[in-house]
């Protein structure tokens, strides 16, 4: 009798859908009508997915101090303090991730993070299959990174990138990955939303975020739409306790394909991949700016400042101008403008459309590699004075870009420091304005104002430049 009132069930319902017109606008909802319809799974979508997504292991030497044991008696620690030297041990550090394959040829893709110092890489397939890998582009920047492995002669599963742009807040999605090193696991969820920018992940903080569950060790792992298509690689979580809380962060797959382009052109650097450069500075359009600049809603990036070699300023932008579109994605904050362009391949162009006085404008921007301009002038400091052994440059757009700088401040750059007793007054990244007095601007400067140092003098006074914020020292 029971299992009779279940099969009755849809059949009122269509009588009363029928029955009430209105209602039936209201509630378009239904309960499954067949076997095959509750039976639904998303094992098809897995069994297409899972054999491209690997494990990968990582070794990595970490020295950690050796505690010496006097020093557990508090009398001894009084009376010797920190002048014992601390012995230094170093041991194998084993760490996981996760990463998928995007080429058959053996391109994997992963977080910079999940392989970062690595001394051995291990890549292992869902058939169990395993590869050593090499390490071939890290971009710290984006934190992405791809290795290759050397399938032989059999051609490796792989999944193909989708646009993240044909997401909508809502879209089922799947992560795949390896949490806690159990395996290969799947978890579903769907987009929470679309180009979060309000977070420190890595330099561009533009993100998928997903309510599928995302915990230590998915990191690199794909998040995949319900067609197969990978949109993004999962790379963070919001969490107090480790564990997921339901949010979580993917890269998305734009990123992710200019990653691989620039491997396969050839456009990388020390650094990562040589993305354009815009030498501008951006801020975000508050609803008080818009009303200002007579926008009906805040929305778009309102441009500061420009560099004299902006290509901005060389395609006609000025400061005060609104990017309100970047090839034709609408521009709502400073950090969608910075990801949007940092897709565009370098040689490229890309149209922006900007707001001026109320009008419109388009304009070509070229996207262009940052000016190494003035010449660096890499110079490792020698002589016996306290600078000895640090490196410096002087400051160009190129320089900047690879500190992370977006001052316009002129002056020299240090590049590297010593391990010294003043290592906690310089640090690389620093900029040096002035010593003893005299303005610095160029290598040439520092060099000249290290010689006038009078034979004797008991310190150098420097000016400098650190944290965004400028400090007088003396060095002694």
């Amino acid at each position: 009798m029971l299992n009779r009132k279940l099969f009755l069930i849809p059949a009122l319902l269509s009588v009363l859908l029928t029955a009430t017109p209105a209602l039936a606008q209201v509630d378009t909802q239904a309960v499954p009508q067949s076997r095959e319809q509750i039976q639904l799974s998303f094992a098809p979508l897995v069994k297409k997915v899972a054999p491209a997504v690997v494990n990968i292991y990582t070794k990595r030497i970490v020295a950690s101090a050796v505690q010496n044991p006097l020093m557990a008696d508090p009398l001894f620690r009084q009376l010797f303090g920190n002048r014992l030297k601390t012995p230094m041990r170093q041991h194998m550090e084993a760490s996981l991730g996760s990463g998928a394959i995007v080429e058959a040829g053996g391109l994997i893709v992963t977080n910079a993070h999940v392989i970062e110092g690595a001394a051995e890489i291990v890549v292992i397939l869902a058939d169990g299959r395993e590869f050593p890998a090499r390490i071939a582009l890290v971009d710290h920047a984006s934190d992405l990174a791809l290795l290759r492995v050397d399938p032989g002669a059999e051609p490796l599963p792989f999944l193909k990138l989708k646009p993240s742009e044909s997401l909508e807040v809502g879209d089922l999605v799947l992560a795949v990955g390896n949490p806690f090193g159990v395996g290969q696991t799947v978890t579903s969820g769907i987009v929470s939303a679309q180009g979060r920018s309000s977070l420190d992940i890595n330099d561009f903080n533009f993100f998928i975020q997903t309510d599928a569950a995302i915990n230590p060790g998915n990191s690199g792992g794909p998040l995949v739409a319900l067609d197969g298509g990978v949109v993004g690689i999962n790379t963070a979580i919001f969490s107090r306790s480790g564990g997921s809380l339901g949010i979580g962060f993917a890269i998305p797959s734009e990123m992710v394909a200019t990653v691989i382009a620039a491997e396969r052109n050839g456009q990388k650097g020390d650094q990562g991949v040589i993305r354009p450069w815009l030498g501008v500075n951006m801020q975000s359009i508050t609803p008080e700016i818009a009303g200002s600049l007579g926008l009906p809603r805040p929305g778009g990036a309102l441009i500061a400042d420009l560099h004299p070699a902006s290509p901005l300023l060389t395609a006609g932008a000025k400061v005060g101008d609104a990017v309100v579109a970047v090839s034709g994605y609408p521009i709502r904050d400073a950090a969608e403008m910075k990801f949007r362009m940092a897709t565009v391949p370098v040689g490229k162009t890309a149209a922006f459309k900007i707001l001026r006085d109320g009008q419109t404008l388009d304009i070509k921007v070229a996207a262009i590699a940052p000016p190494d301009d003035p010449p660096r002038q890499e110079t490792l400091l020698k002589g016996r004075h306290l600078l000895g052994g640090v490196t410096i440059a002087n400051l160009n757009p190129a320089v900047a870009t690879e500190i992370d700088y977006n001052g316009r401040e002129q002056g020299v750059v240090v590049l590297k420091v010593p391990q010294s007793s003043y290592m906690h007054i310089l640090s690389p990244g620093d900029i040096i304005l002035e010593i003893n007095g005299t303005d610095i601007k160029t290598v040439s400067d520092v060099l000249g104002a290290l010689e006038n140092i009078p034979a004797g003098a008991r310190g150098v006074s420097l000016t400098i430049l650190s944290n965004g914020r400028v400090s007088r020292i003396i060095m002694r």
